[in-house]
């Protein structure tokens, strides 16, 4: 990635979200003027004070009038203040009176009152003060210091514009007498919030001005390296390491024209469609009336790292944080774009391309520190910084499509995803618990996500155990790719509806090669033609002779041995020139220790073999390795093989 296109994408996200803060500064401010208009204040709701004292006194004014004020609004900007009040005791007046703090204390001095330290609205509780004193208090409202008053039967209101200094809300029976006991209310008002609003809601627009422009800018420079081929193509596994597929005769991977079985077209172009390659001879049969897996254009994968270590899993997510730092630029800059995305389709019908490959990368890098941390804790190898595919363990992509529905904008983001919204909410969401506290109900979440638990079992069974039990490894996958795929559907990237199943395994069943229709099976046969013809006599192409399989992060090596089929004479075809790769002899193969279900940690990576159904034996491994399984014939000898041979 470009350092230029980097900085500019970084500093563009900075203005946009100081801009974004400037907006919600003015959305409140610009609400709070509207509220205060015709002359109107915010105010709090009526509550009572009371003291066994001759008075009610607030050393501070803010003490009053900050609850009636929007939260985050400093006291001392209110321009003007309300009181409004009225005696518990019908047959009592009140008096209300501000006054200078010091004058308040000189009339106070020497006599038993009440000062309100602090009020607390929700829930509503009131902090006292009681002032000793022996002194009786003269009629409060022959005294000549008072800035505002308001006295009388009733309810009785005083409005009073403020004034710099220091002053003192004092709170009394009109007759000066003991206890006072009143129901009051307090607000404020200010005449700066307009201007405030304009400020802020000016210099909100400017920054967003500057900061959009610049990340479009830099995403659209950092898609197009990603989409350039930088970083190597392919399902996430480097050449060499691809390992064949349960119900799959060849290892999984983008296959070139006319390449052998297990060849991968290393330059094959990103998001290539796997395929075989179709070798001489009769092809894999699948009957007419088959149906064919759904296949969603957003590909998932993940392989786990055989050599897992049982502690690391503690402190990746510490390992992770400069991930995680540049991940909340990168999906606040995948917002900013899949925004600018949703005009050009509706204008256009086509998502532009650098962009698209922008936020697939923004998502696939995502995946990768998941992996790696988080979600599956499937590999101990750090996470590259880059966009760009590569032979990472876990990768993500997404088929580019060529026309996007103008109409669909306006519902797929949402409305058409939230029955997927709700399930991804019960795998990635804690359960919500609502306790009654201090007068309310307060909402609390509880415990960890269904995602999150069953990670936490997964590395509790690799501390203790050394293995990564393989039916929960495949089960998180799958419901990775489940989330995975929502997003990209949500993010406008695909027009088609996400499916409502688990795929569940390393390998995306769109990185899975698809076998097409060759006819009914042979039928029986005798003599030297017995010999099966699939796979085809002959050296392998891959790897190459005396060649041993690059070492990566797979599920195992791939095919290293020939085919071995139990129904040729003399024990089948074998691959003499591919015997340096596979497992060394006498090495455990597949899970490690004879353990079922386990993918072992430690040793020669674990190469996934199929269940056999029932009634049906698997063949046993060639060259210290388990190869794949033809697929049976009659009496299960492999196509075109009698049965009893």
């Amino acid at each position: 990635m470009k350092a230029g296109r980097i900085v500019m994408l970084v500093i563009g996200a900075l203005c946009a979200l100081v801009g974004l803060g400037l907006l919600a500064g003015a959305g409140v401010t610009g609400w709070a003027n509207y509220q205060q208009r015709d002359g109107r204040y915010f105010i709090t709701p009526s509550a009572p004070f009371s003291g066994d004292s001759y008075a009610l006194t607030t050393p501070r004014l803010d003490v009053m009038t900050g609850g009636g004020l929007p939260e985050g609004t400093p006291a001392d900007f209110a321009g003007s203040v309300l009181l409004r009040g009225s005696t518990t005791d019908p047959g009592k007046e009140i008096f209300i009176g501000i006054a200078p703090r010091a004058d308040v204390a000189a009339y106070l001095a020497g006599v038993r009152h009440t000062e309100i330290v602090d009020v607390r609205f929700d829930p509503f509780r009131v902090i006292y003060r009681e002032v000793a004193g022996a002194k009786t208090l003269s009629d409060p409202a022959r005294q000549s210091f008072w800035a505002a008053t308001a006295t009388g039967p009733g309810e009785q209101e005083l409005t009073w514009d403020l004034r710099s200094g220091s002053w003192a809300v004092v709170v009394m029976n009109a007759d000066a007498s003991a206890p006072v006991a009143v129901n009051l209310q307090a607000g404020a008002r200010s005449d700066l919030l307009w201007p405030v609003f304009i400020g802020l809601l000016i210099g909100g627009l400017v920054m967003l001005l500057i900061g959009v422009p610049l990340i479009v800018l830099g995403a659209a420079g950092l898609g197009r390296a990603a989409g350039s081929g930088r970083g190597r193509p392919g399902s996430g596994v480097p050449p060499g390491n691809l390992p064949a597929q349960p119900g799959q005769p060849y290892p999984v991977g983008t296959y070139p024209p006319g390449a052998a079985p297990g060849q991968l077209a290393s330059a094959a172009a990103p998001g290539a469609a796997g395929a075989y390659a179709a070798p001489p001879g009769t092809p894999y049969p699948v009957s007419p009336g088959a149906q064919t897996q759904y296949v969603y254009p957003a590909r998932l994968n993940g392989y786990l790292d055989p050599n897992l270590s049982r502690w690391k899993w503690l402190v990746k997510w510490f390992l992770a944080i400069p991930h995680c730092i540049i991940l909340f630029f990168l999906w606040f800059a995948f917002g900013v774009v899949t925004l600018v995305a949703w005009f050009a389709i509706l204008f256009t019908g086509r998502y532009p391309r650098s962009l698209f490959n922008f936020n697939v990368g923004v998502i696939r890098w995502n995946w990768r520190v998941a992996f790696y941390a988080f979600s599956v804790i499937g590999t101990d190898i750090y996470p590259p910084f880059t966009l760009a595919r590569t032979d990472y363990p876990a990768d993500f992509d997404v088929d580019y499509p060529e026309r996007l529905s103008r109409g669909l904008i306006f519902v797929k983001s949402w409305l058409l995803a939230i029955p997927h919204l709700l399930i991804i909410g019960v795998l990635t969401g804690t359960a919500r618990s609502w306790e009654f506290r201090d007068g309310h109900w307060v909402q609390e979440g509880v415990g960890m996500s269904l995602l999150g638990l069953l990670v936490v079992i997964a590395a509790v069974i690799l501390l203790f155990t050394g293995q990564y039990w393989r039916g929960l490894f495949d089960l998180l996958l799958g419901l990775n790719r489940w989330i995975y795929r929502v997003i990209a559907y949500v993010s406008l990237m695909r027009d088609e509806y996400p499916p409502f199943h688990l795929d569940m395994g390393p390998v995306d069943p769109g990185d899975l090669p698809a076998l097409a229709y060759a006819g009914p099976a042979p039928g029986p046969s005798v003599g030297p033609a017995a010999a099966a013809p699939y796979p085809p006599p002959g050296p392998a192409s891959y790897p190459p002779p005396g060649a041993a399989p690059a070492p990566g992060p797979g599920y195992g090596p791939g095919p290293a041995g020939g085919v071995h089929d139990a129904g040729a004479p003399g024990g089948g075809v074998h691959d003499a020139g591919a015997t340096g790769g596979g497992t060394p002899a006498g090495a455990p193969h597949g899970p490690v220790g004879g353990q079922p279900g386990f993918y072992g940690i430690g040793g020669p990576a674990a190469s996934i073999g199929h269940e056999a159904p029932e009634g049906e034996t698997e063949q046993g491994p060639q060259n210290g390795q388990a190869g794949p399984k033809p697929p049976s014939g009659p009496g299960g000898a492999g196509p075109g093989v009698p049965p009893g041979t």
